[in-house]
């Protein structure tokens, strides 16, 4: 039987609120005023006669065609000889690897005309090739214009020359008077850029070099440097394993150095051996809403636990009391782990020391050791030591640090402690991408490039060398890191010759390693770490009690550690679980905040309001951070992301959140004081926005009842319908004539919701493939979101109108139970786009054919036709239709969040995809322009288009392969082989539309 599981969104949905059932009823929420419409209120008091608005009308008709026949005088500079690597019209394509500091990723960069427009995954076979959310936005940090435009030195402009002889002048001064001359940069994993400060170290005695990571990984790396030998965290090989412990690891979230999403989805696909997840953690993750067993765990408990665990399989560790419940499940869980002895993998997030080695000793005793942990092949991506930062704070307050130069790091917005500290300092020199809040107190700022215009060279992990190209001149005056220490230590080489020269040395081809972006390497490999050694260190370990209070875990989403903080495509991105925009905010349990009396609030619009809280962590203070209701998180403790908070970022990112780093905790938790505060947040939900009305728009299935029919048959029931030629199923009971899909392409799209784990990459890669606007967490709140893709995140419940039915449960009790396993639901994530029908509603509404059929199966839209009665979204059962209300690449209310309004920011706008005015529909395309580009090369090769030639933006950034883009006419494609599969089902197939979206029931490991 297929699952029963009653799906909501909210709160709201789930009581069945009068507000949700009118924004159920109705596609817009409420209609915007005519006088903001007009965006011009004089509009509204002009009296004007239908005589004159004819006339006006003649005019300016006639003054456009007069305007049309002029030729306006461009002086353009043609080419004599085009280079070859450029045809205009034909992008091109530069492997390169992405880091901001935070995240690291090998990259293809697609450029058109010279203009990097496109962030997509590496090379198969690279380490991290797959590209986050960060990734993907990556390329409009590039066109920002907020970075800093060339050096500064005293708050003056200055030069390069005058900024480096001050910065010489001062390193030369801490030498002769005795002080230290100090570099701080985050991890530093470039052979190069490491060989370029050994040479500084060479030339000053009282050289040091500090490495902060903004969240910090200091005690976990501690730890393993201590197995290991050197400073590096353990290659995770989720390919070799059965089971996956996670004790608050968010590893598909973006919470480690390293990318797991692509093997994670590998091993969950369907059947026998499926990889099986178990995650323990107190604020409801990314990773936690994919796991099939959640079990809630206050940060306090986690080392006791793994304590617990230890002891289960044999180890040695202290002993503390645990929950009832907690115990119970605790036990079960080292029954699974003995059973997948050799196959299982235990990861631990935060960055407790004794959390480190607990988990160590339990991958020792499960025999994670050279299978699912290779020790013998360490990450290096993070590479902080805290102790050494605390260290630097000290010498600079007691005044033994003359210069102090801080390159790719924000200090004084990562460490509270830090801007008092630097003060202290003789002489400070700021090399960053903009004038952020350590750069305003240097004496000297100069600007770095940006990764798209810098050459470098990285070694993430052992057996990997990999090279990055710019792929853009130098937009501002800036110099790379390398060519300054260089001209610090006398090497007069640019960054392109010393990068040139580390490669060259381990052997490789120059050429080749750049066109590839990278190569193996045999050199500087590891022994690895002795499991023996490793399950001792739990005896060393100090198990903490659980605390009795509130606990803080803090948690990272799409905007990370807050480098790019200033990238409106990241706020606009909703949180995968939360649903928000624009935000950071305290998540809380609802018994929780029952007790304190916080409150969420939906308003007669639709809109959510939440309560205030001041957040005290020891003696440090947040004030008004907004509280947001969260089923599944868990009962005494609250969650608050990193990365907002910025005052010297730029427009987008200034005053919007609360700094999480200011609390000073470094470890990932720390015990909380939270009581309530005045007012309340306007919050910027799609929550509940586009509302499905109850139907079954999820299908899922246990594994047992999986493999013991793989017919389907029992677990993917096909909707049937009484018709007078008898019972028909949605594609034999049509009420219109079919179209022809047999004689040319048919495009379908297959979404893999095992494979799924709701990102949300796929959504910016939309975003910037089909210049969708930004519209702003005001628009945001009046749900009038432009997402072409969206991903939908529904709670389960076991209580179903079914059962109540057969229990004889009154509809308000059947309610109240439906709220139960909502402490700790299930979680699912739907990508939903236009699901272009076969039979679309949208198009017999349109009354002047703006959307139409093709012959390949898609729903187009012809912009210049629309006229915006919007009849076709209100027709369209899956509510995914935008209307341009506003002009939002030239209305001055979207200046501050819409790149496309900015001389830079429109720079990244595709070439390809028209640029939509207001009053038009939009929606998705399924990436129209790379069809036809793909049709049309291949009429120029003289064959068919070949299956994987091409595929559309989401499916490209998708790193877990659950969308698979193709022709269904073609028999050997991988889209109709997954449309043939026992697990495919439309979305709302009982409507009838006949969609060319399908989607595979989801799989639970349960």
């Amino acid at each position: 039987m297929a699952s029963t599981k009653v799906y909501w969104k909210s709160f709201d949905q789930l009581a069945n609120t009068e507000v949700s059932q009118r924004l159920a009823a109705n596609e817009f929420a409420q209609d915007i005023p005519a006088d903001v419409f007009l965006a011009d209120e004089r509009s509204m008091e002009a009296q004007t006669s239908r005589r004159d608005f004819l006339k006006f009308l003649g005019f300016s008709t006639a003054a456009a065609t007069l305007a049309a026949c002029e030729q306006p005088i461009i002086e353009s500079v043609p080419y004599v000889v085009k280079p070859d690597s450029l045809t205009p019209g034909v992008p091109s394509f530069y492997a390169t690897a992405y880091t901001d500091g935070q995240d690291y990723a090998s990259v293809l960069v697609k450029t058109r005309e010279g203009r990097p427009i496109k962030i997509e995954p590496g090379d198969a076979g690279r380490f991290n090739r797959g590209t986050n959310a960060r990734a993907q936005a990556s390329v409009l940090s590039l066109y920002d214009s907020a970075r800093l435009r060339g050096p500064v030195l005293n708050g003056k402009e200055s030069d390069w020359s005058t900024v480096e002889a001050s910065l010489k002048k001062a390193a030369d001064a801490a030498l002769a008077q005795g002080t230290q001359f100090v570099l701080l940069t985050s991890s530093v994993f470039s052979p190069s850029l490491q060989a370029a400060i050994e040479r500084l170290r060479q030339a000053y005695a009282n050289f040091q070099h500090v490495e902060l990571d903004a969240v910090s990984q200091s005690n976990n790396l501690d730890v393993w440097e201590s197995l290991i030998g050197v400073r590096a965290l353990p290659y995770v090989d989720l390919t070799a394993a059965n089971l996956v412990v996670s004790f608050g690891s968010d590893f598909l979230g973006g919470g480690m150095a390293q990318q797991l999403s692509s093997d994670y989805a590998t091993r969950r696909k369907p059947g026998s051996g499926m990889l099986r997840h178990v995650e323990l953690e107190s604020n409801l993750s990314l990773t936690g809403s994919n796991a099939d067993k959640r079990v809630k765990i206050k940060p306090s408990e986690v080392s006791g636990a793994l304590a617990y665990l230890v002891n289960a399989l044999g180890g040695s560790a202290s002993k503390v009391a645990l929950r009832d419940d907690l115990t119970k499940a605790l036990k079960a869980l080292a029954a699974e782990l003995k059973a997948a002895s050799g196959k299982a993998v235990v990861l631990v997030g935060g960055d407790d020391a004794n959390q480190a080695k607990l988990s160590a000793a339990l991958n020792a005793l499960v025999g994670a050791f050279g299978a699912t942990l290779r020790t013998d092949k360490p990450v290096y991506i993070r590479r902080g030591n805290d102790a050494r930062v605390a260290n630097l704070i000290g010498d600079l307050k007691a005044k033994r640090v003359g210069a102090l130069l801080v390159a790719g790091t924000n200090p004084v917005y990562f460490r509270p402690d830090f801007a008092e500290a630097m003060k202290s300092a003789t002489f400070s020199w700021a090399l960053t991408d903009r004038m952020d809040e350590t750069a305003q107190l240097c004496t000297a700022a100069a600007p770095e490039p940006h990764y798209l215009e810098a050459w470098g060279d990285f070694r993430p992990v052992a057996g990997e060398y990999t090279v990055a190209q710019p792929t853009i001149k130098n937009l501002f005056n800036s110099k790379a890191l390398l060519e300054v220490l260089g001209a610090l230590s006398g090497d007069s080489r640019s960054a392109k010759d010393q990068v040139a020269a580390s490669a060259t040395a381990m052997g490789l081809n120059w050429n080749q390693t750049v066109h590839d972006g990278g190569a193996s390497v045999t050199s500087g490999s590891v022994a690895g770490a002795s499991a023996g050694t490793a399950a001792s260190l739990a005896s060393s370990a100090k198990v903490a009690k659980p605390a009795s209070g509130m606990e803080l875990a803090f948690y990272e989403n799409a905007v990370g550690a807050g480098f790019q903080a200033n990238n409106p495509w990241l706020h606009e991105l909703p949180d995968p679980v939360t649903r928000l925009t624009w935000d950071n905010y305290l998540t809380m349990a609802a018994v929780d905040a029952l007790a304190l009396g916080f409150e969420n609030e939906t308003n007669s619009d639709g809109s959510l309001d939440g309560s205030y809280a001041t957040v005290k962590v020891g003696n440090r203070v947040l004030e008004n951070v907004p509280v947001f209701i969260q089923p599944g998180q868990t009962a005494g403790t609250v969650g608050l992301a990193y990365g907002y908070g910025r005052t010297a970022a730029g427009k987008v990112a200034d005053a919007m959140g609360v700094n999480a780093y200011a609390l000073g905790v470094t470890t990932g938790s720390a015990n909380v004081e939270i009581t309530k505060a005045e007012d309340m947040h306007e919050f910027a939900t799609v929550q509940l926005g586009n509302t499905m009305m109850g139907r079954r728009i999820v299908n899922e299935v246990n594994l047992a009842d999986f493999i013991a029919d793989p017919s389907g048959a029992s677990w993917n029931e096909k909707p049937t319908f009484h018709t007078i030629d008898g019972m028909m199923n949605s594609e034999e009971a049509n009420l219109w004539a079919d179209h022809d899909h047999e004689t040319m392409h048919m495009w379908n799209m297959s979404i893999d919701l095992n494979s799924c784990t709701g990102c949300g990459a796929c959504v910016v890669a939309c975003h910037i493939e089909n210049n969708v606007p930004v519209v702003g967490k005001q628009e945001i709140r009046n749900l009038r979101d432009m997402h072409w893709l969206r991903i939908d995140r529904y709670y389960s419940s076991d209580m179903s109108k079914e059962r109540a039915e057969d229990e004889n449960i009154g509809g308000i009790e059947m309610y109240a139970k439906m709220e139960e396993p909502s402490e700790s639901p299930s979680v699912v994530f739907q990508p939903v786009m236009c699901q272009h029908c076969n039979h679309a509603p949208c198009e017999t509404v349109c009354p002047v054919g703006a959307t139409v059929h093709s012959r390949e199966g898609l729903n187009h839209m012809a912009y210049n036709r629309c006229i915006g009665t919007r009849y076709c979204a209100n027709n369209c059962p899956y509510k995914v239709r935008r209307f341009n209300w506003f002009n939002y690449m030239a209305n001055e209310q979207f200046a501050d969040v819409n790149p496309a309004q900015d001389d830079y920011g429109r720079m990244v706008l595709n070439p390809d995809v028209t640029v939509r005015s207001r009053g038009v529909m939009e929606k998705c395309t399924m990436c129209i322009q790379r069809v036809q580009y793909a049709k049309l090369e291949a009429k120029k090769a003289g064959q068919p288009v070949a299956d994987g030639a091409f595929t559309t933006a989401c499916a490209e950034a998708c790193d877990s392969g659950a969308i698979t883009f193709g022709d269904v006419n073609n028999m050997k494609s991988a889209v109709r082989s997954a449309k043939a599969d026992a697990r495919a089902y439309h979305l709302l197939e009982e409507v009838g539309t006949q969609p060319s979206v399908f989607y595979m029931t989801k799989v639970r490991n349960a």
